[in-house]
């Protein structure tokens, strides 16, 4: 539990209150975690320290797309951009997985619903900001590549790949480091998907869900940054 719960020390080490935007979500990083800290001492359970888990796999690629962002010079070198971007796409899926964890909501009744829906609403929003601010920095990295070319030709593949990693994720239990523990078993498995999609139209219905879901609403959050600010 403790090495969990030093996931905001350990934000705060890396933000290092960067920007103004790494200070509002080290602060909302804080309130999740608090409310799961209260959470645990009064129920004695540790039934959602998992989030905590979770909320780290999801800044994973924040961290490493931030990385790139902050040091353009690591983008010109083409082995350096190839390997993180590899890495990142292996992790993006975890932001926005954190969302499906809203399927626990109401699995106990040691506190009051509502607590528990902002618990997982609270971590399934820092999750969406991470994945989302992670693709905006990674997408601005890739316009080089991208240029005078439309936006949803960078975007829609990563949100299919984010929601095909929801799926593998929630039902076949697979997490990004099955690709280097258990690699033939994750790739014949995705293999026999796209192989079979009539056996398997549950699975692309709901790849294909939400993949428009996040498509649109990271577009949408794109839209309403510009006009505001």
């Amino acid at each position: 539990m403790t090495k969990i719960l030093q996931l905001p020390a350990y934000l705060f080490k890396i933000i290092a209150f960067k920007s103004e935007i790494d200070r509002l979500l080290l602060l909302s990083v804080l309130f999740s975690t608090f409310l799961l800290v209260a959470r645990v001492f009064y129920t004695g359970s540790s039934y959602f320290l998992s989030l905590e888990w979770n909320l780290f796999l999801a800044f994973v690629p924040y961290y490493l797309s931030g990385w790139l962002h902050r040091k353009p010079e690591r983008i010109t070198n083409k082995w350096t951009l190839s390997l993180v971007l590899a890495v990142w796409i292996l992790f993006i899926p975890n932001s926005f997985y954190i969302i499906t964890d809203l399927f626990h909501l109401g699995e106990t009744g040691h506190v009051p619903l509502w607590y528990d829906l902002l618990l997982l609403l609270s971590f399934a929003w820092n999750g969406l900001m991470m994945g989302i601010l992670s693709v905006r920095q990674m997408e601005k990295i890739m316009q080089v590549y991208y240029f005078n070319k439309h936006e949803l030709l960078f975007i829609y593949p990563v949100m299919w790949l984010n929601a095909l990693g929801v799926f593998i994720g929630r039902y076949w239990r697979f997490n990004s480091w099955d690709v280097v523990t258990n690699p033939f078993r994750l790739i014949l498995d995705i293999l026999d998907l796209i192989m079979h999609p009539l056996t398997y139209k549950n699975a692309f219905g709901m790849i294909f869900c939400f993949s428009v879901f996040m498509t649109l609403l990271y577009l949408t959050i794109k839209r309403v940054s510009k006009m505001i600010w």
